[in-house]
């Protein structure tokens, strides 16, 4: 993509992307720079191929028709003349006439056997022969691909029907089948090839003609010959000492690629001689890779090898589309916005696997890692963009070494210290995103940029002047959380704060990195581990004096109401997690130490989950199991007169639902008629300690005003 010039007096303003929640949607600016991008690298692949093709159509045909001329005059070579038979004839007639002449009697002797009947070409005229053909062959062949290459390119760049998206994931599919199937090195290495060898063997055949008919003729022409096949052999052999000179050709192409064959060469040789010489070390180690992959391949089921040979291969998910949309365009463009802008999509693939797809090239996070580094040579860049370049030097910085951070946290590739040094920053604080644009920026920036904050303080731990930056920064995070409901973000920020008040804001435990790369990943346990450890953590009288523990609370339990309320449509994957949520949202309503504002949220996400259990009766198995397991967590909380109120909540949202699903006598039922009994008791016991006062207004006594008995709500005897 081409730089534009901009207007001095009017310069536009240098915008940072901000990373999408999910992959592409950032108003298609990411699509947009990669679509151009891949029609440029197709037009150019297909325009250089074509190009290259139509120059091999030329030549070819003239090289057949010099090929063909010599070849007129080589194969009548191949069979007896028909003037040597007529010659032997006529010196039979012309002895005839002169006896009769001459009067004489004798007989004159007779060769019935003609010339032809004889007749062998020389051993010399055959090789000369096959050789003009084989080499016109090679050309016919070489054209006809050269025909079918251009067909081949048409179908590539057809455009297909249906929208832009449609379209770009057809050609990017395309692009894959063309890559996968080596259609360029077809093209312009194996096509080539055919044309140069029959060339060559042209040659061979010309100089062993010349040298029939003339030694000396053949001599003079064939050094010429001889000096420029080495010349083209030489300029081929270049490519081992510098892979990027100019003398490319299918015959470089080859050495380097038997160059970097060699080791496994190597090993094939080595596997070789331990056959002949019966060294069981190496009969072993290849006898184990022999086996290892019969494993793999021969006992596939029948039903997949059917599946392969009936429908073929299996095409690119959308997702592993994106991860290979991602690569390439990071890989290929040198423009800043673009990288920055497929930079600001990392965070959003999630997924190991296709994240490692995209790190196949390891180019892409030397890209990455180049970005920081430049970044200080080109401030001069941003001048005329920005009255202040250095803050975007910073946004641009973090958004590189949060894209860094998040691939090697997620696919546990890079070197830690090649990351802490990528950065080049004075202060590992200068990372964090500024407290006043944390509400502007996406979760996935945030989750990122804490992540790479921790790694990047992995071992060395926060001075105390950090750790205040950072529990101010984390409290200002929560902030930011309670307006999601990302479940990634939830549960780094959970184990955030676990960890650094468990550890004083440190990070030397050894397993840290391992715990923090399952929360990052979304590990469904360790998710929940590390919110109920916070949401512990929190609740403690020490927490206050470190962090924002009220605020941090409502935050984190207004984050949990948002995922419950922001539920997706997959109930069969979602519901037991969104129990399990609230299993931990009921143990912390227990607590007495909570701030009454985090106590309403919490009631409001036991009502919002209230609402969301399905009436299905398709569900009804998965719902029994969850309410039970439920029912079981409340049953296994204490039962105080404090968390009574809570108790009657509990019954008042899910009491009818467990009537509804649980039947009469089942294990279900008793769980829950237990826990019912037992809160009934508290009621009792709460009833007992009544006293009768007197109203000095009214003059008469009363009964104190008595807790709401359990049998208003609901009666463990009512059935």
């Amino acid at each position: 993509m081409n730089a534009t010039a901009h207007n001095p007096l009017n310069p536009p303003i240098f915008d940072v992307p901000e990373p999408p929640q999910e992959f592409g949607q950032d108003g298609g600016r990411f699509y947009r720079c990669y679509d151009a991008i891949a029609d440029e690298i197709d037009d150019d692949m297909t325009q250089g191929l074509k190009e290259q093709l139509d120059g091999m159509l030329i030549f070819a045909g003239l090289f057949a028709g010099v090929n063909s001329a010599f070849l007129a005059l080589t194969i009548p070579l191949l069979s007896a003349d028909p003037a040597d038979d007529a010659n032997a004839l006529l010196a039979q007639n012309n002895a005839i006439l002169m006896q009769l002449l001459m009067g004489r009697n004798d007989s004159v002797p007779a060769n019935p056997v003609l010339p032809s009947t004889d007749f062998s070409p020389s051993h010399d005229i055959f090789t000369i022969n096959t050789l003009f053909s084989l080499s016109l062959v090679f050309a016919i062949i070489s054209s006809f691909l050269a025909i079918l290459g251009r067909q081949w390119l048409v179908y590539y760049r057809k455009r297909g029907g249906g929208g832009p998206d449609a379209r770009r994931w057809t050609q990017l599919k395309r692009y894959l089948g063309a890559e996968r199937w080596g259609l360029e090195s077809v093209l312009d290495d194996v096509l080539p090839s055919l044309l140069q060898i029959g060339l060559i063997i042209f040659c061979a055949s010309l100089i062993l003609y010349l040298r029939h008919l003339s030694p000396t003729i053949s001599l003079i022409v064939g050094i010429p010959m001889y000096l420029g096949l080495a010349f083209f052999v030489g300029s081929a052999l270049c490519i081992i000492w510098d892979r990027f000179c100019p003398f490319h050709s299918p015959l470089s192409h080859l050495i380097l690629l038997i160059a970097r064959g060699l080791p496994w060469a190597r090993d094939t040789v080595r596997f070789i001689v331990a056959l002949v010489t019966h060294n069981p070390h190496w009969k072993y180690h290849y006898r184990h890779k022999m086996q290892e992959f019969g494993s793999r391949v021969l006992h596939l089921p029948f039903a997949a090898w059917f599946h392969i040979l009936r429908k073929g291969r299996a095409e690119e998910t959308l997702k592993s589309l994106e991860a290979v949309a991602l690569r390439r365009t990071i890989c290929t463009s040198n423009d800043l916005v673009v990288l920055l802008t497929a930079a600001a999509n990392i965070p959003a693939i999630r997924d190991a696997a296709l994240l490692e797809q995209a790190m196949e090239d390891s180019s892409l996070t030397r890209r990455l890692y180049d970005l920081c580094e430049e970044l200080d040579n080109r401030m001069l860049h941003f001048r005329g963009y920005n009255a202040d370049s250095s803050d975007v030097v910073m946004s641009i910085k973090r958004l590189s070494c949060s894209a860094i951070g998040h691939i090697v946290i997620v696919t546990s590739t890079g070197d830690v210290r090649q990351l802490r040094d990528g950065a080049r920053v004075s202060s590992p604080v200068e990372i964090l995103i500024p407290i006043p644009l944390l509400l502007d920026s996406s979760p996935n920036l945030i989750k990122a940029n804490l992540a790479y904050f921790v790694v990047y303080k992995l071992d060395f731990g926060l001075s105390g002047e950090e750790a205040d930056l950072f529990g101010r920064h984390l409290t200002a995070c929560s902030d930011a959380l309670a307006l999601c409901s990302d479940r990634s973000f939830l549960s780094v920020f959970s184990w955030l704060v676990s960890w650094t008040l468990k550890y004083d804001f440190t990070f030397e435990d050894p397993s840290s990195y391992e715990s923090l790369q399952r929360a990052y990943r979304q590990d469904i346990n360790e998710t929940l581990a590390s919110l109920n450890e916070a949401l512990g953590v929190l609740l403690t009288p020490t927490s206050r004096d470190l962090l924002d523990r009220d605020t941090m609370l409502i935050n984190m339990l207004r984050c949990m109401d948002r995922i419950v309320t922001h539920r997706d449509n997959d109930v069969f994957g979602r519901t037991e997690h969104l129990f399990e949520l609230l299993e931990s949202c009921e143990t912390v309503l227990r607590v007495s130490r909570l701030p009454e504002a985090a106590r309403e949220v919490g009631r409001n996400l036991r009502m919002h989950m209230g609402s969301f259990l399905p009436r299905n009766r398709i569900l009804r198995s998965s719902v029994v199991n969850n309410l039970e397991s439920y029912v079981t967590h409340l049953q296994a909380l204490d039962r105080t007169e404090f968390a009574y109120y809570e108790d009657i909540e509990a019954l008042r949202v899910f009491g009818s639902v467990c009537q509804d699903y649980f039947e009469l006598g089942g294990s279900s039922w008793e769980t829950f008629n237990t826990f019912v009994t037992d809160v009934w008791k508290i009621s009792q016991q709460m009833q007992g300690r009544n006293r009768r006062v007197r109203d000095p207004e009214e003059r008469w006594c009363h009964w104190q005003e008595e807790p709401v008995p359990i049998r208003t709500v609901y009666s463990p005897y009512s059935q």
